[in-house]
């Protein structure tokens, strides 16, 4: 019996190089250019145009690149940024959650409701619609039970204990119930669209509408409830860090993203994996050291405009906005849970042939969207000091939707990362800041935001159209 010669060993690397073999500088540059020519785009036309943005109103206002408007700006835009970085979640899936902004509505109308009334949410809700309210979250309690998403069941649970126990006025328990809202909002959205099967366009427009009358049952038309009062809900966007934890927190940044993005690099090259060059490697991680400490050292600098008052440090809207981030592409990039949302949203039918469970993981995805937006609704009110009937109205909704997909993000689905919001989400954030500080009327901002995202929609569906071409 004759034996088949055995592959010599270079033969096998030859085959499989592409999976042993580590790239040069030059050639991971060139593989760079390469997958740009193919449509696969990522966040660079958002960043391109971003630094357009920013060197167009430093030319035509002197007043946009102060210290005081940078910091300003960070939280301006630090809510409908918050938002889209959960709006990510659904997209990635191939879905759309046109509910994000009022739900995140209601959250906000309960959190101001539960500080104004000092707890008695009976008494400013009145009895009947304390009564369906409560059992709205029992409903959403039940509906993640079905799916077996145990966290949105336990959540939706505890928002039923923090609605009836009465607990006096307090921001942390107000936050808390907040997210417990928003958490019970993406419970029901999620068993609607991924267990009934029923579009997620038309259920999300639908709630859209019935979270706007919640809002304005809650609030009444006219009405507004302060929360400026409290100096913790107060500070949430517009405190700041002390200069020692503004340099604490760039450490912790820093060092954290030097540690993730270095150690996994190195432990790639021990197992013999393909990986960037550490030449690239260490660019990445000095850029973003470099960047991390000039940040910080412009934001510990007075940025008073009174001479009689003290401004310095990170507004605390950074950090909040740093950990969403750091969890968010953990998450996606990390855990078996990440994998399977952009498998689902690559290939349904193949993820499902796979063994995934498609429907637990795209009611998931929505839990995910309004538990995130709970948590802008948290930034918005703090930064304006109260909620009225318009809370996170038509304008969230979109800059949310609007940053996710200008950032990166597709349209149609499993293609995007967290990132992409924080980074549409500025670029939203300068145009209405830059246009403000030139005076243009609101019309205006409108236009130019929508044209914004009108090309960034085009340039998904371009680079959409030539990956494709390319695989063929």
């Amino acid at each position: 019996m004759t034996q088949t010669p055995t592959a010599p060993k270079s033969a096998a690397i030859s085959d499989f190089g592409i999976d042993t073999t580590a790239m040069s500088t030059s050639e991971a540059v060139r593989d760079y250019f390469a997958r740009l020519r193919a449509g696969q785009l990522g966040s660079l036309p958002a960043l391109l145009g971003l630094v357009v943005l920013v060197v167009v109103f430093a030319s035509l206002s002197d007043v946009f690149l102060s210290l005081n408007n940078l910091a300003n700006l960070l939280a301006q835009g630090a809510g409908q940024t918050i938002i889209a970085m959960g709006i990510v979640f659904v997209l990635l899936v191939g879905e759309i959650d046109l509910s994000a902004g009022t739900a995140s509505g209601v959250t906000a109308a309960v959190l101001a409701m539960h500080f104004v009334e000092n707890g008695n949410l009976l008494g400013g809700m009145g009895s009947t619609v304390f009564v369906l309210f409560n059992l709205a979250l029992a409903l959403a309690a039940v509906l993640a039970a079905l799916l077996r998403i145990w966290a949105g069941a336990v959540m939706s649970v505890l928002g039923i204990v923090l609605t009836v126990s009465g607990f006096t006025a307090n921001p942390w328990v107000e936050m808390l119930l907040a997210l417990c809202v928003g958490t019970a909002i993406g419970c029901i959205t999620g068993f609607l669209v991924a267990r009934i099967g029923m579009p997620s366009f038309v259920v999300t427009l639908a709630l859209f509408l019935t979270w706007q009358g919640v809002i304005l049952q809650f609030i009444g038309e006219g009405g507004v409830l302060g929360i400026s009062t409290s100096p913790v809900l107060n500070a949430v966007a517009n405190g700041n860090l002390s200069v020692f934890g503004s340099w604490l927190l760039c450490a912790v940044a820093v060092g954290g993203f030097a540690a993730t993005v270095l150690g996994r690099h190195i432990r790639r090259l021990r197992r013999g994996l393909v990986t960037q060059p550490t030449t690239i490697v260490g660019l990445k991680v000095g850029g973003v050291a470099v960047l991390g400490v000039v940040a910080t050292a412009l934001l510990t600098i007075n940025r008073s405009p009174n001479p009689t008052i003290e401004i310095r440090g990170v507004p605390y809207v950074v950090p909040i906005v740093l950990a969403l981030l750091a969890v968010g592409t953990y998450v996606l990039n990390r855990t078996r849970y990440g994998r399977h949302i952009y498998a689902v949203g690559g290939n349904r039918e193949a993820a499902r042939r796979a063994g995934i469970d498609v429907t637990r993981i795209r009611a998931s995805v929505f839990v995910v969207c309004s538990s995130v937006a709970a948590l802008g609704a948290i930034v918005y009110s703090s930064k304006v000091g109260s909620v009225d009937p318009q809370a996170g109205g038509l304008n969230t909704l979109l800059f949310a939707v609007g940053a996710a997909v200008i950032g990166g993000t597709s349209l149609f689905g499993g293609k995007g990362r967290v990132s992409d919001a924080v980074i549409g989400g500025t670029v939203l954030a300068v145009v209405s800041n830059g246009l403000g500080l030139l005076k243009q009327p609101a019309a205006v901002v409108s236009i130019i935001t929508g044209l914004v995202l009108l090309l960034a929609a085009t340039v998904d569906a371009v680079s959409r159209k030539r990956a494709a071409g390319a695989a063929r």
